[in-house]
């Protein structure tokens, strides 16, 4: 069974969830707390995970984790974590799951409020270590299994961006066995999620070939290789779930070069809590306009792009990651998914106050963001 150290430790194959008791035990933790949401639970992976941890039994189960995790979520599990005298934490789920994680431990370990940690604020130095985290995905998108931060919607309406080299979780457990039930729309969300870090991490200037490397493959394997779409159209495929996952954690190890507009704009909108918006479906339909946006600004980029996705030398991005869109059913518009253009001025004022926002292959000013957000609006 591959065990890959990059940024952390990730146990990597079908099957991979058996070594969980193991690995809790390697870090002395006695008491684990897990965190989860209701749809795992409900799909019974909540069972096979407890299973796999033998002997140890966990302290507390919070299995009503938000998607897009709040402040009031992450002030209410710090104070249940310290309550029941656990020792670390499983978090099994897709990112919501893990960035909640994240973000409990934060508070329950440093104390005080969650926007003083925040990365655009210069929060990032005042983070240490945490108490030791196990992150077992059960998408293939996000990567916050590997991730040097989390996402979390503010009280005060900001969704802020956290990183710290101590938010990476200790143990990265990828099975791919646990998406074989994923339905076809959550894969395809997520996996448009991966997608869009592997190409944002690709474009953003920061220079970092390493990590440009692990990005193109990660987008081979997802587009180039067809596997998204074969994951969508056979959810039971174990080959395309294992490189879907694999393409999931590339992606995060890439995106510590950066990400750009799209996640600028995805995170902007995906703080309006009332519409429940998914951020791997707002990527997705970001993404052929920012591709078409910033189309010779960086040729060369845009050159290894189109081989990573077995395209032909010309071809449009843009046109090409809207075809897969279509083809695995990701709404085509904003107003599709309940956007509405008065949400505009404050997705555009976010996405220029966010953390990803200084990631672009050239510099955007509010006049581009007003025009993707048009485009992409319908």
């Amino acid at each position: 069974m591959p065990v890959l150290r990059f940024l952390n430790t990730c146990i990597f194959d079908h099957g991979a969830v058996t070594r969980l008791e193991k690995t809790l035990a390697g870090y002395g933790v006695t008491r684990p707390f897990i965190v989860t949401d209701p749809g795992i639970k409900a799909a019974g992976l909540l069972d096979r995970v407890t299973e796999a941890m033998g002997a140890l039994r966990p302290v507390h189960v919070f299995a009503e984790t938000v998607p897009n995790p709040t402040e009031d979520q992450a002030i209410q599990t710090a104070a249940l974590y310290t309550e029941v005298g656990a020792d670390g934490v499983v978090a099994l789920g897709g990112g919501s799951s893990m960035d909640l994680a994240k973000a409990m431990l934060l508070l329950a370990s440093h104390g005080g409020q969650l926007d003083a940690y925040a990365a655009i604020s210069g929060g990032s130095r005042k983070i240490s270590k945490l108490p030791p985290l196990v992150a077992i995905p059960t998408t293939a998108g996000t990567g916050s299994e590997v991730s040097v931060g989390f996402i979390n919607t503010l009280n005060n309406g900001r969704k802020e961006t956290y990183s710290s080299p101590f938010l990476i979780p200790d143990t990265a457990i990828c099975d791919p066995e646990l998406t074989l039930g994923l339905p076809a729309g959550m894969t395809a969300a997520t996996g448009m999620d991966a997608i869009t870090h592997c190409i944002e991490a690709v474009l953003t200037p920061m220079i970092n070939p390493p990590a440009e490397g692990v990005g193109l493959d990660g987008l081979t394997r997802a587009f180039g290789g067809g596997a998204l779409r074969r994951a969508v159209q056979d959810g039971s495929d174990r080959d395309a779930r294992w490189d879907m996952m694999m393409a999931s954690y590339e992606g995060a190890l890439a995106f510590t070069k950066g990400l750009g507009g799209v996640h600028a704009l995805s995170h902007a909108a995906g703080r309006l809590k009332e519409k429940r918006l998914h951020h791997g479906t707002l990527n997705a339909i970001f993404l052929p306009h920012l591709l078409r946006h910033i189309d010779g600004e960086v040729p060369d980029k845009f050159a290894r792009l189109r081989f990573a996705m077995g395209l032909s030398a010309g071809a449009d991005l843009g046109d090409a990651v809207a075809e897969l869109n279509a083809a695995i059913g990701i709404p085509k518009t904003l107003q599709a998914i309940g956007v509405d253009a008065s949400d505009g001025p404050g997705i555009v004022d976010y996405a220029l106050a966010d953390l990803a926002h200084g990631g672009n292959a050239r510099p955007f000013d509010r006049g581009d963001y007003e025009q993707l957000f048009e485009l992409a609006l319908g």
